[in-house]
């Protein structure tokens, strides 16, 4: 069994309605598409669970929701082909107390949308549980409002909860070099050149090949996978050519 962990966000892009985001709902996605034993444990506002509650339900992956105070909201805006976001509002923070028992849980993949949403204490209750994965947002991603913001003020305590970090190639960057974080297993992803996977000594790069398609959601629908391959006994290196295949085939639906 695995779980997926996180807050729901609403998703504003010019001319259309606000939509569901977040990674707790895009890895679901990808559960949908694997078929396995997990559970989803979202958040988002009372205010807006009858918005945001349903279109994760019907993915079809048992969800235990969480009530929480705010909403974490995002505008988007283009620029010709670059994408440029703003923070609206914040999510809410997790603590230990808000986490339910997760019973016969080996893995949880921790989906934050800024670094105040989960600290050093509640992965320290989430590991002494189950294997836990965790995003990288949750370690670069200034929790302030306004045009989105990345930089390294992480809390290096947080790293010692964690099995596997999944980071975006600009979330990397930030943090420069990866291999001294002394996290077990590192996965770097670049859209459609691949990921690299780091583990100890070793560097391993995983192709992926272009595929048409909106990509949001994509990197959170790689992590979900890669846990899930894990899970099943794939190697890192493994684990993460399954969840590049997965990636691929949610964008060419």
């Amino acid at each position: 069994m695995i779980a997926l962990i996180g807050n729901l966000s609403l998703d504003v892009l010019p001319g259309a309605a606000p939509r569901i985001g977040g990674g707790s709902y895009h890895g679901a996605r990808a559960l949908q598409r694997l078929r396995v034993p997990a559970r989803v444990v979202a958040r988002c506002a009372e205010a807006d669970r009858d918005t945001l509650l349903p279109p994760l339900v019907r993915l079809g992956t048992p969800v235990r929701f969480v009530p929480g105070q705010s909403t974490a909201t995002f505008a988007f805006s283009y620029d010709g082909d670059r994408r440029e976001m703003r923070v609206d509002a914040l999510g809410d923070t997790w603590a230990p107390d808000d986490l339910p028992p997760l019973h016969s849980t080996r893995w949880a993949h921790v989906a934050p949308l800024a670094r105040h949403e989960f600290p050093a204490e509640t992965l320290a209750a989430l590991a002494r549980r189950c294997r836990v994965s965790f995003d990288g947002q949750g370690l670069v991603r200034a929790p302030t409002v306004g045009p989105l913001q990345l930089d390294d003020d992480f809390d290096r305590d947080l790293l010692r909860h964690i099995w596997v970090l999944k980071l975006a190639e600009e979330e990397a960057e930030v943090i420069g070099d990866v291999t001294g974080l002394g996290v077990r297993e590192i996965v770097v992803t670049n859209g459609s050149k691949g990921a690299i996977v780091y583990v100890g000594d070793s560097r391993e790069e995983v192709r992926a090949r272009p595929v048409d398609g909106d990509p949001t959601g994509a990197g959170d629908a790689f992590a979900t996978s890669y846990v899930v391959a894990r899970n099943a006994g794939f190697t890192p290196v493994g684990a993460a050519r399954r969840a590049t295949a997965v990636v691929a085939s949610l964008l060419t639906r």
